[in-house]
């Protein structure tokens, strides 16, 4: 059953549900000031799906294909509507939101992102950091705005980068560092807020 007291989240995911997972059961241990009221996604397929469901979260879906970006973002914001969550949580999204959706949730839209930004926005963030000879990969959750992996930043978590790494073997460590940071920044931020 809601709790009044906690701040509403929506999720957004396209994928595994894993990141999304992490925010849930964090939700759920004692003085968290967020609970998740609602899973959504662009592919009725995505795994998150099934996990948020067992779990008794609300859920979801309606695939993008065939459709303008204008039209699925209307049918995802009329369930985020009905849903009334105070806060937006991006969890492996895979779709670039128009500045439309963006900007009524605009300081209420959180995100995680596979890199140090600035470093590194968009995709194959591990290949790049590797490229770059970097020494250190890492995750960051920051605010969305309307251009691309650029918000506010709230929290970042470096992963150091081993000579032997490919961009799978970064990326399965820096995942086990959003699934740590994100709730964190996630719980400060809403708190922050209320």
């Amino acid at each position: 059953m809601p709790d009044a007291r906690k701040a509403r989240i929506a999720v957004m995911l396209s994928g595994s549900g894993t990141t999304m997972s992490s925010l849930l059961y964090a939700s759920r241990l004692p003085g968290c000031p967020y609970e998740i009221v609602l899973v959504a996604s662009n592919k009725p397929e995505a795994r998150g799906l099934a996990i948020a469901e067992a779990e008794g979260i609300a859920t979801f879906a309606h695939s993008h294909r065939g459709m303008s970006r204008e039209a699925h973002e209307e049918i995802m914001l009329d369930a985020l509507r009905e849903a009334a969550p105070d806060y937006i949580a991006l969890c492996g999204y895979m779709r670039i939101l128009s500045e439309a959706f963006v900007a009524p949730w605009q300081g209420r839209m959180v995100n995680t992102h596979p890199s140090l930004l600035p470093k590194f926005k968009g995709l194959d963030t591990h290949q790049r950091a590797l490229e770059a000879g970097e020494s250190h990969g890492g995750c960051t959750v920051h605010e969305v705005t309307p251009k691309l992996d650029d918000g506010p930043i709230l929290g970042q978590i470096p992963v150091r980068i081993m000579a032997d790494d490919t961009p799978a073997s970064l990326a399965a460590r820096v995942l086990l560092a959003e699934y740590q940071l994100y709730p964190r920044m996630l719980a400060q931020f809403v708190s922050q807020h209320r």
